[in-house]
């Protein structure tokens, strides 16, 4: 199976593209969601979370997000901490999930695919570039915050040059480009890759 990530900074647009390939038949795996239900479900992950910020973690079995987001809010250092618990996590639920699709490849959706690792689990990463003020904007007015508040998230992300660097292709999202030309074009040749792969592996 080829193993793809999709990602990109706060506001860039990432959700939407996979939307797309979703249309395309292209089996997608969103890591936030995903993170959500592990932490609530995932009984090691959760005995892990209560050793380090104690029994008021969850509420009833459920994780109290109220009382983590007070933990780890304007902290780096628990937030660093709570990452190191749940990113391995997701990194292994999205390998068992990846191996049971049948699409020709499938993708992971996450906002911190370097940050947490999970790149050396996938074969490629495809970046979502928009510019900062764009993106602030966007994130603005889909999450009805202030721009102080968009740019305290995006400091927990590495700089969006950098991230695209880093990815072995590029989607632009900038409004100056028209994206579904962008998304058609890329899926055509990770399918060739995909085919090819396949080809290459079978007995």
């Amino acid at each position: 199976m080829l193993k793809v990530g999709l990602t990109g900074g706060i506001g860039s647009g990432k959700s939407l593209i996979a939307h797309i390939f979703e249309v395309l038949d292209i089996a997608v795996y969103y890591a936030d969601a995903a993170a959500k239900t592990i932490m609530n479900n995932d009984e090691i992950l959760k005995a892990e979370i209560i050793k380090h910020f104690g029994a008021e973690s969850y509420a009833d079995g459920m994780l109290n997000r109220k009382y983590i987001a007070s933990k780890v809010f304007g902290n780096n250092e628990q937030l660093t901490l709570l990452n190191s618990l749940v990113h391995p996590a997701t990194i292994r639920d999205a390998e068992k999930w990846m191996q049971q699709q049948t699409s020709p490849y499938t993708i992971k959706e996450a906002a911190l695919i370097f940050e947490s690792g999970s790149q050396e689990h996938l074969d490629y990463v495809i970046g979502v570039y928009a510019p900062k003020s764009l993106r602030i904007l966007r994130t603005m007015q889909r999450d009805n915050i202030s721009r102080d508040e968009v740019l305290k998230r995006m400091n927990n992300q590495i700089n969006e040059e950098i991230k695209m660097r880093l990815c072995d292709f590029v989607i632009y999202n900038d409004e100056q480009k028209a994206i579904l030309p962008q998304v058609l074009a890329l899926h055509e040749q990770l399918l060739t890759i995909a085919k090819s792969r396949n080809k290459i592996t079978e007995p």
